[in-house]
């Protein structure tokens, strides 16, 4: 098809032979070949010139299509070859969402154009079993993960903070079990089963069980719920960046409240190089979100 293309656009076998770096001859054994393959001629040809048949014209802009798309198949594969091309299947989890990921996306795509990134919300424990049975590449989890066939990488710690209405008044003083009482409103299960457990594990170390009075499946609705009124909520600290009006924040200090999110990816896998690349641009990411040293 090269040969047909290049002739087409020279109509001269003699200047398009020596582009092609190949004999008169050879170039006219190709075209004879492709001619019996369309079922008619594709050149008109005289002793003075070269000249495309009905035939010829339209196969003509087809063939370059077809050439481009080829060479554009080629330098993807060879891209996917070198880590920069192909699907990256990534999961994360709720505190994921703020800063790091959005972030993280734009400067990757903007690095590596060829990759395609599927995002999947989905729990710790349910990343876990995908990064095992190879339906997800890449995870942005809690830490620490047990399985020995998961490499990871602590990327932040990120801790719970109390938020409550400020029309109203709770007496939280500095500790968390003055609000034994006070209605919660919480993260549902169904959305994070892993964060909504953590946070009624916190008010358990406090001494109380939570009364969760409303659940929501997001933490932007959360705090909105907390402005009205309904409740009290334990929300991750990067929440407060919402700037939701009418909430006040409040430090637990409390070592439960606290954990670290790191990202997990198969220690032996086919898409390694690129996973790395990803990999490595988060970190620069958290890098550079990070106060001027201060270090994790």
């Amino acid at each position: 098809m090269k040969s047909f293309s290049v002739l087409a656009q020279q109509l001269h076998f003699r200047r398009a032979a020596e582009q092609l770096f190949m004999s008169q001859p050879a170039l006219s054994k190709q075209i004879r070949r492709l001619e019996e393959k369309v079922g008619g001629r594709l050149f008109a040809r005289t002793r003075r010139k070269v000249a495309l048949t009905e035939s010829g014209r339209v196969l003509s802009p087809l063939a370059d299509k077809l050439l481009k798309q080829s060479e554009s198949a080629l330098t993807t594969v060879r891209e996917a070859s070198n880590g920069r091309a192909g699907t990256l299947r990534i999961g994360y989890g709720l505190a994921a969402v703020s800063d790091i990921l959005p972030l993280t996306i734009l400067r990757f795509s903007r690095g590596y154009p060829s990759v395609r990134l599927q995002m999947c919300d989905m729990s710790t424990p349910s990343q876990v079993t995908g990064l095992l049975q190879e339906s997800l590449d890449l995870g942005i989890l809690r830490l620490p993960i047990a399985s020995p066939e998961l490499e990871s990488l602590p990327l932040i710690r990120e801790r719970l903070l109390l938020a409550v209405p400020a029309s109203a008044r709770y007496s939280f003083r500095g500790k968390l079990s003055n609000l034994r009482d006070a209605p919660f409103v919480l993260i549902s299960r169904s959305a994070s089963a892993t964060f909504h457990d953590h946070a009624v594990s916190v008010c358990g170390c406090a001494g109380f069980t939570p009364n969760v009075v409303q659940e929501a499946s997001e933490t932007f609705t959360i705090l909105n719920f907390v402005r009205a009124g309904l409740g009290v909520s334990l929300v991750q600290a990067a929440a407060a960046r919402m700037k939701v009006p009418g909430v006040r924040f409040h430090e637990l200090k409390m070592r439960e409240s606290e954990w670290s999110i790191g990202m997990a990816w198969k220690r032996i896998c086919e898409k390694r190089d690129l996973i790395l690349k990803f990999v490595d641009t988060t970190r620069t990411v958290v890098h550079s979100l990070r106060p001027s040293g201060k270090s994790s």
